[in-house]
């Protein structure tokens, strides 16, 4: 018996990973989290499996109804949405579960800041632009931030910031970013990426918060950096024909001429 956790991706069901798929259609219990996990999921699962949303559950419960499945010999599909490495509220449901002995394993999920990037078309690494992207959130009533990791810090090293969980704090948001950025960095609010209802708004340090207004007041992700301008940055070196390479050498005395032959 095993407590599977698979992300489920961000929200479109095609997003779902083949693993993750199988997984749901080899269990007989599905744990998942309520709205933030589309129906057309939970269809994989088989007929009669036994189906249970945590949106109104505490972990107590939560673990409760592994327990019972462990007790039964019946593996578990626990569902989040998106990736599980960031956000998800796995590590405190798998601490306890390390303590009762019960078997886990991890199935990634496409993870939200990515499905936002394909929506908006964008590459958050160009080079001379940004080549780190941060994912971070702004303190919330669930869990505050570590002293350190703060957006001011993080936008001092230029990065491309994927702002989770923080749209209700977009006005702190950009006050606290435009020192570093200047107020016209451009910046673009993800709303729901990849479901049926997504909403893209596109503005800039300035003016974002006017463009998104108050008809967006959660699950949307922003994304802040000169990355998203698509302009200005310098062409990487892996496709010139100038740029000698490993598993191509561009010549004899090439330092990687030793190695295109061989294992590494």
């Amino acid at each position: 018996m095993t407590i599977h956790f698979i992300g489920a991706g961000p929200g479109a069901p095609d997003l779902l990973t083949l693993r993750g798929r199988d997984l749901i259609a080899a269990c007989p219990v599905c744990l998942y989290a309520g709205s933030l996990v589309p129906e057309e999921i939970l269809s994989h699962c088989p007929g009669d499996a036994r189906i249970v949303n945590t949106a109104a559950m505490d972990l107590d419960a939560i673990i409760a109804e592994m327990q019972r499945a462990n007790a039964a010999g019946q593996d578990v599909a626990r569902l989040h949405s998106g990736d599980l490495s960031v956000w998800s509220a796995m590590g405190e449901q798998m601490r306890r579960l390390r303590a009762l002995d019960i078997p886990v394993s991890v199935t990634p999920g496409v993870p939200s800041f990515a499905a936002a990037a394909a929506s908006l078309g964008a590459e958050l690494t160009l080079p001379g632009l940004a080549q780190s992207v941060v994912l971070t959130r702004t303190p919330g009533r669930a869990s505050s931030m570590p002293e350190g990791e703060t957006l001011i810090n993080f936008a001092a090293t230029g990065a491309t910031l994927a702002i989770h969980l923080s749209i209700q704090n977009l006005d702190h948001v950009t006050e606290s970013l435009i020192p570093a950025y200047g107020a016209e960095c451009p910046v673009a609010v993800v709303y729901r990426a990849s479901w049926p209802d997504e909403r893209i708004v596109r503005g800039t340090l300035a003016d974002i918060a006017g463009r998104v207004g108050e008809g967006i007041t959660r699950t949307a992700l922003i994304l802040v950096g000169p990355a998203l301008g698509g302009e200005g940055f310098t062409e990487s070196c892996l496709y010139s024909k100038d740029y000698d390479r490993r598993y191509r050498p561009l010549h004899a005395d090439s330092p990687w001429a030793d190695w295109s032959h061989g294992d590494d």
